[in-house]
C-alpha cells in the first residue's frame, strides 16, 4: 500500500467514527430549516423520546430499536422506560412497534403508517425538524392537513396541541391556476409557545437521529482508541518494513 493510499484509508476510518455523528440534510419540496440537534444532550434526547411515544409511536413503530437499549443508551431506568415510554406493554427486551393494529390501520389510513426507525438516514435531521413545523389546515386532503415541505401528506399534524393550527397565505396563481403557499400563520395557539414548540421538534429530531443509529452516542469515544491503535500500526509497520528492508539496497 502506498503513502498515499494509506493516508486515504485513516482519513477515511476518522470520518467514519468521528464525523459521522450528523446525518446529511434531505430537502425535497422546500426549503429545510436547520435543526441544530444535540446528541450529547441527554435531556434532549429523553424528552424527544417521552413525545415521540406520546404522540407518534400509536401509529410508527421503531422495529430495529428495543426498550432495553433505549434505556441504556439515555440513561433510563427499566421502570422509567416501562411506566412511561412502554405504551404496548410489551417485554423490556421488545422491539418498539406501534398500538396500531393492521386492521386499524387499514381503516384509518388504508394501509400501514411506516417504521420510522431510519428515518433521519433517509431524509436528515433538518427535514425532520422542517416537516414537524409546516403542518396546516387544508380542507382539499381527505385528513384535513397539508405539509408545506412534503405536499399531500397522507398524515394530520401528531403534535397539533402543542403547535396549534397553522393556516396558509397563499400568493398569486401560476400559469396553471394553482397558488402556492407563501407562510403559514398560526391561526389558534397551542399549549406551547411558538420557541418551545421549536424545542419539542428538535427534541423529536434528536431522537429519531439517535434511533437511525443508536451507536452514534458511542462512537466518538470508541474512535479515539481506534485511531489510536492505527496509529501505533502504522509506526510499527513503518519499523517492521525498515527492519526487513535495510540490507537490500
Amino acid at each position: 500500500m502506498t503513502k498515499f493510499s494509506a493516508l486515504k484509508v485513516f482519513a477515511l476510518v476518522a470520518g467514519l467514527f468521528l464525523g459521522g455523528a450528523q446525518v446529511a440534510s434531505a430537502s425535497e419540496g422546500g426549503d429545510t430549516q436547520q435543526a441544530g440537534v444535540d446528541l450529547t444532550d441527554r435531556g434532549s434526547l429523553q424528552r424527544g423520546a417521552k413525545y415521540y411515544m406520546n404522540y407518534c409511536a400509536g401509529c410508527h413503530s421503531l422495529k430495529h430499536l428495543r426498550y432495553n437499549r433505549l434505556a441504556e443508551d439515555l440513561g433510563l431506568s427499566e421502570k422509567d422506560v416501562q411506566e412511561q415510554l412502554n405504551l404496548t406493554g410489551g417485554q423490556f427486551g421488545d422491539h418498539i412497534l406501534s398500538s396500531m393494529t393492521p386492521e386499524m390501520a387499514q381503516a384509518a389510513f388504508n394501509k400501514m403508517p411506516p417504521d420510522l426507525s431510519l428515518i433521519a438516514r433517509v431524509r436528515g435531521e433538518d427535514w425532520i425538524y422542517t416537516y414537524l413545523k409546516s403542518f396546516y389546515l387544508d380542507e382539499t386532503r381527505p385528513v384535513g392537513w397539508n405539509n408545506t415541505l412534503f405536499p399531500g401528506a397522507s398524515m394530520p399534524n401528531p403534535l397539533w396541541s402543542l403547535q396549534g393550527v397553522q393556516q396558509p397565505v397563499y400568493g398569486k396563481a401560476d400559469s396553471n391556476g394553482e397558488r402556492p403557499v407563501e407562510r403559514l400563520e398560526l391561526a389558534q395557539e397551542g399549549t406551547l409557545k411558538p420557541r418551545e414548540f421549536d424545542q419539542v421538534a428538535r427534541d423529536v429530531t434528536a431522537f429519531l437521529v439517535y434511533a437511525g443509529e443508536p451507536a452514534v452516542l458511542k462512537r466518538p469515544a470508541l474512535g479515539v482508541w481506534v485511531l489510536l491503535f492505527l496509529a501505533i500500526f502504522t509506526l510499527l509497520a513503518w519499523l517492521l518494513k525498515n527492519e526487513y528492508w535495510k540490507d537490500v539496497h
